[in-house]
């Protein structure tokens, strides 16, 4: 029996308090998509410089999340969370003061270190904190809280963009992350350390992780296909709408915000039918099997149809792709509870990487398409060839793993 697990009513409002942290770590996320006409005009931003600017962030982000799984073990989600949210205040408030691109993407990348526990230490703590059929719909909460966030970043910024100009939203944010760590510092419960572990390095303390086969089989379509999803909700989806299909800054908000509704709901569903279909015996490898394939569908067609793809092709993308968030609980409870803070972390170190890799790699490959000669629609449609051909690659390896293993 598990000691750990929270009464009821204690487990909403530690939920409401991380959620709260996560909320505003994927506007902050986000909201260089709804920016980029903007932030491109005041400073002459290329495409290679916007993907640059947005994967900063997950750059920032993939940097700390090796030493963050070790700490989350060692010290719990609470000091680790309240600690890194210190460094993301920073961040909102450099990148307000911000007068070139470098320092734009300084404070980009302090933001991304900031608020990159904001997931980790939720799902460490409720793997100890709550029963294990809930694990999966706390996941698809907290991801359908993100949702909402990323949602906030598309129409309400471009609302407020005229009202209040982009540097003081992001002190608003900043002290907004300042409540929501006081909300955190409230209702969030000690560490209590299961069992003694030998001092070892950082980097030796993962090798359990890295070994484990199942990991290894997740790695590539963690990197590709949920860094890409992500990826193309957080940047590549706005320009998109604008360069290809012809949409105003504003068409393209609005295409944005309905993307994340339609996100949002589609992870306040998956937390409603997980703990079903797991009763019944439906596993995340199963529905990983055979739902990812229904995203490669959508993904050809946007390839294909070029200025016919617009914002509900991209709903309809970010809706199959969810699918592969499946993943991520999974795999913390593919491990012992002592192991989960490494396992989500390393797990989330691939997928950040994949999500900084594709971001800035669109824009490289955008901007060399154009330097070939291709007008840049085309060039938008051949970096979506590459991106489609690199998911099927890796969900093949998936595939091919998971039936090494009968």
């Amino acid at each position: 029996m598990n000691h750990d697990v929270l009464p009821r009513r204690t487990a909403v409002w530690v939920f409401v308090a991380l959620a709260s942290a996560y909320f505003l770590s994927t506007l902050l996320r986000a909201i260089t998509a709804t920016l980029s006409p903007t932030l491109s005009l005041e400073f002459g931003l290329e495409a290679r410089d916007l993907g640059l600017l947005a994967g900063g962030y997950f750059f920032g982000f993939a940097l700390t999340q090796l030493p963050m799984g070790h700490w989350l073990d060692k010290h719990g989600p609470k000091k680790v969370v309240l600690s890194f949210l210190g460094v993301a205040v920073l961040g909102c408030v450099a990148f307000a003061c911000a007068t070139d691109f470098a320092g734009l993407l300084m404070a980009r990348m302090m933001i991304g270190i900031g608020v990159s526990a904001c997931l980790m230490a939720p799902l460490t703590g409720y793997r100890r904190w709550l029963a294990h059929e809930q694990q999966q719909r706390a996941n698809a909460w907290m991801l359908m809280t993100g949702a909402l966030g990323m949602l906030a970043s598309t129409l309400p910024v471009q609302w407020l963009l005229p009202v209040m100009g982009w540097r003081w939203m992001f002190v608003g944010l900043a002290l907004l992350i300042l409540l929501s760590m006081a909300l955190m510092a409230w209702q969030v419960p000690k560490w209590r350390v299961a069992e003694p572990t030998p001092h070892v390095g950082i980097l030796a303390s993962y090798a359990q992780v890295w070994r484990n086969p199942y990991f290894r089989s997740l790695t590539p379509m963690g990197f590709f296909n949920y860094g890409g999803m992500i990826a193309m909700q957080t940047l590549w989806a706005g320009p998109w709408m604008v360069k290809v299909a012809g949409y105003t800054p504003l068409e393209a908000a609005t295409g944005l915000f309905w993307v994340n509704v339609c996100m949002l709901i589609t992870f306040w569903l998956w937390g409603l039918v997980t703990p079903r279909l797991f009763k019944r015996g439906y596993t995340a490898n199963q529905l990983m099997t055979y739902g990812v394939p229904l995203t490669f569908c959508v993904q050809l067609y946007i390839v294909l149809a070029g200025a016919d793809a617009g914002a509900l092709h991209w709903a309809l993308f970010c809706i199959t792709s969810s699918f592969v968030s499946l993943a991520q609980p999974a795999v913390g409870m593919a491990f012992p509870p002592a192991l989960a803070g490494r396992a989500l972390s390393a797990f989330n170190l691939v997928l950040f990487l994949g999500v900084f890799v594709v971001q800035w790699g669109m824009g490289l490959m955008i901007d060399g398409f154009k330097a070939a000669g291709i007008q840049e629609p085309q060039a938008f449609q051949c970096a979506m060839g590459v991106f489609f051909v690199c998911c099927l690659a890796a969900y093949g390896y998936f595939v091919k793993c998971k039936s090494n293993s009968r």
